[in-house]
Formats: C-alpha cells, structure tokens, sequence
C-alpha cells in the first residue's frame, strides 16, 4: 500500500529526511536512494508518495519514493474529503460516558467499570508514547501490546487517543483486528449485562 506526505527534517547535505503521511500515522525514514525518479531536488513540503518498511530494527523505512504532482495531489485531497473520517473522539467518549452511566444503573459489577475505565486511560498513555516514539524514530510500543489492552477493556480509551492523537487511524491491518477486539468486547458485554439482569433479582 502506497502512502502519501510531506518531507520533514529534509538534510538536503547528507540527503535524508523523514515523512508523515497525510492524516496521521506512523513517522517513516527517507533517503535520497529511495527515490525512483528525481526531476527536482527534494527540500522540507515536499509531497511525496511511498512504500513503508520495516527494516531489521523494526524502524519504518520509505522505500519506492515518487514525487506528487500538482495535479494527482488535488485528486488524493478530493478523494479525502469526500471520505468522512470515522469521529473516535466522540464515539471514545459517549462510550466512555455510557459505561458510568450502565454502571450507575446497576446492569453491571464494580469491577467492570473500574477495569473498562482504568484500561481506557492506560491505553491513552500508551498511544501517547508510541506516537512520540514514532516522532522520534525511538523504540515502540509493540501493536500486540495495544491490542492487548483494548481487548481486555482498554477500548474505548484507545478509540479516544486514536481521534485526539490522530495515531494509528491510516493503518488498515491495525484498524481490523482493533475493531475485531471492540467486536469481542461487545459481545461480552452483553453477555455480562444479561448475567447481571439474572441475578439481580434474586439480591432483593
């Protein structure tokens, strides 16, 4: 899969840099020998479209680099905004807001809410991190990891950081098995509200 973004931190003397994609993402390295044709010197702006990769220390590397013409940037651009983004902030927080609230109603235990809520926040520092660390081209957080915690609970905070910190939203892969992880968090919870309506009863 192609990415497009622009050039930053260009060292036009040793002839590498780094790039963005447009709409968030992971920060990927670029050389000057990335590039398959040069009509022009590359400089900080530069739009450029890209193949990432992994190298052998987990960094991302652009590879296959082209540079964006005028003319197919203003087609990529239209082609985004006829494309509404998905609103993970909004939706982060109602679901965050609708835990407290089933829970203050009674459908679900204690502990439910306090591990749904304290994961949410422990994905939000997570995402944090990973983000600077790609900024920074500094070790990461493992994908493993903040699937882990979204499947345990941490979800809806993950949901929150993905919209707030524009982090991980332009990778299909993650976005599949972040959304299959909301999916079995889901079907848990209905499973649990269904086991608490059960017994309810029964307490008075």
């Amino acid at each position: 899969m192609r990415y497009q973004g622009r050039l930053q931190d260009w060292n036009d003397e040793k002839g590498y840099g780094f790039v963005t994609p447009n709409g968030g993402g992971e920060r990927a390295f670029v050389h000057i020998k990335a590039f398959e044709h040069r009509p022009q010197r590359p400089a900080n702006g530069t739009l450029i479209s890209y193949e990432p990769r992994k190298d052998e220390r987990g960094r991302i590397n652009a590879r296959a680099v082209r540079l964006v013409t005028p003319g197919k940037a203003q087609a990529s651009a239209k082609s985004s905004r006829s494309t509404r983004p998905l609103p993970r902030t909004a939706l982060g927080m109602v679901v965050l807001f609708a835990t407290v609230a089933v829970w203050g109603a009674g459908f679900i235990p204690d502990w439910t809410m306090v591990t749904i809520i304290g994961l949410s926040l422990l994905a939000m520092v997570f995402y944090v991190s990973d983000k600077a660390a790609a900024q920074r081209n500094r070790w990461r957080t493992p994908e493993s990891t903040l699937h882990l915690i979204a499947l345990l609970g941490g979800w809806p905070g993950a949901l929150l950081a993905q919209g707030l910190f524009n982090h991980k939203v332009s990778k299909p892969s993650f976005q599949r098995t972040f959304w299959m992880t909301v999916f079995f968090n889901l079907i848990g919870l209905i499973v649990l509200i269904k086991v608490a309506g059960d017994w309810l009863p029964k307490l008075f």
